[in-house]
């Protein structure tokens, strides 16, 4: 224990701290205008100077740190005397225009000048000029008001790991300025804008606009992009949302965001929401009375039921609902129409890859502290970049390689080009095949722990791939196989980073094998990059055709007994169809009527006709969106939804960490669990919710997984897997788990032509990103990347159109050139429109169900 003395004040403190920590831990103010919690001290500003007893100079208090018996004084006159030069010196230079600065009223430097002055300016000499900057959309730049504490580098560099910005020039005319020049050419967290102290570093969406006194108010939710789940604060002046921004230490994103995060959320003020319900009359939509809408709904799904039996039925959930809205609407549909025919985008990817680890290590094993991953001895990356998918995440990799932790990157991650030590871009195929012969060198070298006799069973089953063979196929050298074999072998605990892309491939369920058994060798955490908030809630709240609420097989009748039993109502015993094959039977003409809870169908699958016309094919189609999206377009009903920020409820991020969002501002529109409750009392099953607290009341009684847990416990932040219960982490269905034919995958493994991939988007994500100005000013169109070689055979420079033609269709698209890939592979986001989903097909792997999208080969015409 320590013992020092602040302002006649004993404090104790169990650890070394700088004496600024020290005294913010008693509630003593020292100003500073250089530092900042998140980033190393620096000492720059030195208006954080104080007295300490027995030394003749004034020290800086974020680098000075404490000592025993230490006295320090932070407010005696020669401190205030020092700070008030220190302020006329930063004056000098700095505008007098906090009548119109955008910052005034949470400008540290207006605070700290009132304070303690200095009332005039001695210094005769005219102030710097430099004009200021509006190249870019979204970040305005005052260098004139900037004070060079250089927290926007220290931020873009050492903790976002960017590196766009750098101080330029020397002395008075040092400037801070984006390495690209003018406009910003960077990741557009925003970080920057965070920590500014001043207004050198503005957003641009709300120039002008408002002042901070202007808030009316502040509610603390969290993001409706990713599955990350960061914490933001909502600005609310009347009922508008002004601007979201972060607080340091705050949340498990700890005061940083990403593009989506700090700019998205305009599109919830876009013009193009819908305010009513529309009924398809004559062939046209139009406005219609809620009560009309739903009452209309029910009586239309009750006659299909009657005509055509229950399993005519089916739903599709998105990942932006709720977990209160995803459980009624699964309730919904397995108590009042009868049908299993129940599932969600989780099952395109993130679930069945979940269900595989799970299948082998019990449930929980993908329910990992984010925070874990930058204090791993080593990162391996695959099917995904995690900093465009979860960036907060990806910046927890960034984060482990500063700290000397080797990343290896199997597939496309342009986010981690920096800091990967091995990284393979192939194919889909040559992926599986480069994992086996990994998974058959590391098991060489590691020894089986004996903990799982099956799995190990297993993985001493698995056919070997040689090195070498993996080489020549994949092109790779070998001695980088090698030395990529040496570096994971080297690990002692990992973490297993999984993205969709390496599940949605015909290979895909070998793929996921061969990385449990890698993650089983290495004892690695896996963790899986989700791209919408509730990905995990949607599992857990029973959005799934063969599972009830909790992930309890509804097969196993004791558990369908025991939920019947909580809820009053039957549940059809036999599993129902899945997301894909709800499409498909759709298009075959078997379900007969589809109901679409904020997903984009037509937009979120590939083989963009199949499924219009599986959509134009079903005989009632109700879509409830915020706006006439495709899929609402082929309507019968659309109900209006509600945004994230205009209701109350509660998602489950990657981690399976339960938080609240909270209602902002009213919207025009139900919620959507009152919606479908109506719809239900309507058929005969009254609910009987008032609030959602009722809601997560009952999955409270039904689900073993949240067991106990309240709205407090979630509002405290303390509400993570396995929440008041135990992980039940044992072999459940391993037996069942084939042994893949590798050596027939890579005898058969069809290498020719050039194959598009997808990449996900840093700056979209489906719909909520495509009505957001904000975002769509930084990248509005969509384009085909690929290799330096490629395009100097094809004589294309960046910037320039071509055609890419498929099986499936063709699009037009710029051309941006990248070094990093290799010839036979290309990469097209997946944008609304003009993105990949247009000229691709599908097939469904056989194991996890998942749409494979591997196989689609491209030819680019000039």
């Amino acid at each position: 224990m320590i013992t020092i003395t602040i302002n006649e004040k004993k404090i104790t403190l169990e650890k070394p701290v700088t004496i600024l920590e020290a005294a913010r831990s008693a509630g003593i103010h020292i100003p500073t205008l250089c530092h900042e919690d998140i980033l190393e001290p620096y000492g720059g500003c030195r208006l954080c100077l104080v007295e300490v007893e027995k030394v003749p100079r004034l020290l800086s208090a974020c680098t000075q740190y404490i000592t025993e018996g230490m006295v320090v004084r932070t407010e005696t006159e020669r401190v205030i005397e020092a700070r008030r030069a220190i302020l006329e010196f930063l004056l000098i230079n700095h505008p007098l225009d906090c009548s119109f600065c955008d910052k005034a009223g949470e400008c540290d430097l207006q605070d700290l000048a009132m304070k303690y002055g200095p009332a005039t300016g001695r210094f005769a000499e005219g102030k710097r000029k430099h004009p200021e900057s509006y190249d870019d959309p979204l970040i305005v730049r005052n260098m004139e008001r900037c004070v060079l504490c250089s927290k926007c580098v220290r931020m873009c560099e050492d903790v976002q790991g960017a590196s766009a910005l750098c101080i330029t020039n020397r002395g008075s005319k040092s400037y801070v300025e984006p390495f690209s020049g003018g406009r910003y050419n960077c990741e557009y967290c925003g970080n920057c804008l965070t920590v500014c102290p001043v207004g050198a570093i503005m957003s641009g969406l709300h120039r002008h606009d408002y002042r901070s006194w202007l808030i009316e108010r502040e509610v603390e939710t969290v993001c409706s992009y990713c599955g990350v789940g960061c914490s933001l604060l909502l600005q609310i002046r009347g009922n508008s949302l002004i601007r979201t921004v972060p607080k340091i230490g705050r949340g498990l994103n700890r005061g940083l965001l990403c593009s989506k995060g700090r700019f998205g959320y305009d599109y919830i003020s876009n013009s193009e929401r819908l305010d009513t319900p529309l009924i398809r009359r004559n062939g046209e939509l139009q406005p219609a009375a809620w009560s009309e809408a739903i009452t209309h709904i029910a009586r239309r799904l009750k006659e299909i039921k009657e005509n055509h039996g229950s399993d005519a039925i089916a739903g599709i959930v998105s990942g932006r609902c709720t977990n209160e809205d995803a459980y009624v609407f699964q309730k919904f549909f397995r108590g009042a129409i009868g049908t299993n025919n129940i599932d969600s985008v989780a099952s395109l990817a993130y679930g069945p890859a979940q269900r595989f680890f799970e299948r082998i290590f019990g449930q929980g094993v993908t329910a990992n502290d984010i925070h874990g991953i930058s204090n791993s001895d080593g990162i391996f990356v695959i099917g995904g970049d995690p900093t465009g998918i979860n960036p907060v995440l990806g910046l927890q990799v960034r984060s482990a390689c500063k700290k000397g932790a080797p990343v290896v990157v199997m597939g496309y991650a342009e986010g981690l080009k920096r800091f990967s030590k091995h990284a393979f871009i192939t194919n889909s195929t040559t992926e599986t095949v480069l994992l086996a012969s990994l998974v058959s060198e590391i098991k060489k070298k590691k020894s089986l722990p004996g903990e799982r006799p099956v799995f190990e069973e297993i993985i001493s089953g698995l056919q070997p791939v040689p090195l070498k063979d993996a080489s020549e196929m994949s092109g790779f050298g070998l001695n980088d196989l090698v030395d990529t074999v040496d570096t994971l072998s080297n690990m002692i605990n990992p973490s297993i980073i999984v993205g969709r892309d390496i599940v949605q491939t015909s290979t895909g369920h070998m793929s996921l094998l061969f990385l449990a058994a890698l993650a089983y060798l290495l004892n690695g955490r896996i963790y899986l990059l989700s791209e919408l908030p509730n990905e995990q809630g949607l599992l857990d709240m029973g959005c799934q055709p063969d599972m009830l609420p909790s992930g309890r097989p509804l097969t196993i009748e004791t558990f369908r007994t025991r939920c019947e039993e909580t809820l009053g109502i039957a549940i059809p015993s036999t599993p129902g169809l899945n997301y894909v094959e709800m499409i498909e039977a759709a298009h075959a003409g078997r379900i007969k009527a589809l109901y679409v809870m904020g997903e984009d169908t037509v937009q979120g699958l590939p083989d963009r006709n199949y499924v219009s016309d599986a959509l134009r094919n079903v005989e009632f189609l109700v879509v409830q969106d915020m706006f006439l999206t495709e899929t609402a377009q082929y309507a019968d009903v659309v109900l209006p939804s509600l945004s994230w920020a205009e209701k109350e409820g509660s998602y489950t991020n990657l981690e399976r960490r339960v938080q609240l969002t909270k209602k902002a501002v009213e919207g025009e529109g139900i919620e959507e669990w009152k919606i479908i409750s109506e719809m239900s009392k309507i058929l005969g099953l009254d609910m009987g919710y008032r609030s959602v607290t009722d809601i997560f009341t009952e999955i409270v009684r039904i689900s073993h997984i949240y067991r106990e847990i309240t709205y407090n416990d979630i509002t405290s932040g303390r509400c993570m897997w396995p929440y008041k219960g135990g992980p039940l982490r044992h072999d459940v269905h391993i037996e069942g788990i084939e042994l893949p034919d590798i050596v027939s995958v890579m005898k058969n493994a069809d290498e020719s032509g050039v194959q598009v991939r997808r990449e996900a988007h840093l700056f979209h994500s489906q719909n909520a990103s495509r009505y957001s100005p904000a975002l769509q000013s930084i990248s509005p169109e969509p384009y085909v990347k690929m290799s330096e070689t490629l395009a100097g055979r094809l004589s294309l420079r960046d910037g320039e159109h071509v055609k890419v033609v498929t099986e499936a269709g063709s699009i037009t698209l710029s051309v941006h050139r990248d070094p990093c890939l290799p010839e036979n592979v290309v990469l097209i986001p997946p944008f609304e429109k003009g993105g990949i989903f247009e000229i691709t097909k599908w097939k469904v792997n056989p194991v996890t169900k998942a749409p494979a999208l591997d196989g689609n080969r491209v030819i680019i015409e000039t």
